[in-house]
């Protein structure tokens, strides 16, 4: 299947990946690029979502860091609460 992501999620990618740090960038890029799309086709989707994407940072981000990115998802407008994600 073929994996597309929504315009407004794939922005928000990219502004999260400009926060982390530029020795942890790439691996955090291929690291929830690959999850994101994963999730979507487990669920049958052809397209990432917000939610692929709030839950791929949450699955891939270190526990010590999820402090900082709940800030920086905060701070580009993400809730990740409406995910499930505890505030």
């Amino acid at each position: 299947m073929n994996i597309i992501w929504e315009k407004a999620t794939e922005e928000k990618f990219k502004q999260m990946l400009e926060k982390v740090p530029v020795f942890l960038r790439e691996v955090a890029r291929k690291k929830v690029f690959q999850k994101a799309e994963s999730l979507a086709g487990k669920e049958g989707r052809a397209q990432v979502t917000e939610k692929d994407l709030v839950d791929a940072f949450f699955v891939e981000t270190p526990f010590g860091f999820h402090g900082p990115m709940k800030t920086d998802m905060e701070a580009l407008g993400i809730d990740y609460t409406k995910y499930g994600h505890a505030g």
